[in-house]
């Protein structure tokens, strides 16, 4: 009989959420992130640039990916969801700083999400693998 894995929780400090859910879990080697915002971390509030958002959604979830013991060269596949088509190019901009070798990069599902929650443009969920 296979052992049970074990989960465990992680939060962004900095970077809080009405939900009573994890911003992340690791079971075994495996990370899923719950949806990451591009809220920054030093007044836990959405900016007011659209770019400015989409580049704190990717540095929180490189901060979040370190906290569970991953990394941005870990990830495996990257849902990011959008309420407005124009915040493609902010995403695309992180995108190619975060993951710049175009054969070294996750997949990626962009969805088109009109009614993001708490007034987001931008939202990230993550799939990754912890090294080792």
């Amino acid at each position: 009989m296979a052992a049970r894995a074990h989960r465990q929780s992680f939060e962004l400090p900095g970077v809080t959420h009405a939900a009573p859910i994890p911003m992340a879990a690791r079971v075994g080697n495996m990370v899923f992130s719950s949806g990451i915002a591009g809220k920054d971390p030093a007044t836990d509030t959405l900016p007011l640039e659209p770019e400015r958002e989409a580049q704190f959604a990717f540095d929180n979830m490189k901060r979040l990916l370190e906290i569970a013991g991953s990394g941005v060269g870990d990830v495996g596949h990257m849902t990011v969801f959008i309420n407005d088509n124009a915040m493609r190019d902010h995403v695309n901009r992180e995108w190619l700083k975060h993951f710049p070798d175009e054969h070294d990069r996750p997949a990626r599902h962009t969805i088109l999400q009109p009614n993001l929650p708490g007034g987001m443009r931008v939202q990230i969920e993550i799939i990754a693998v912890v090294a080792g």
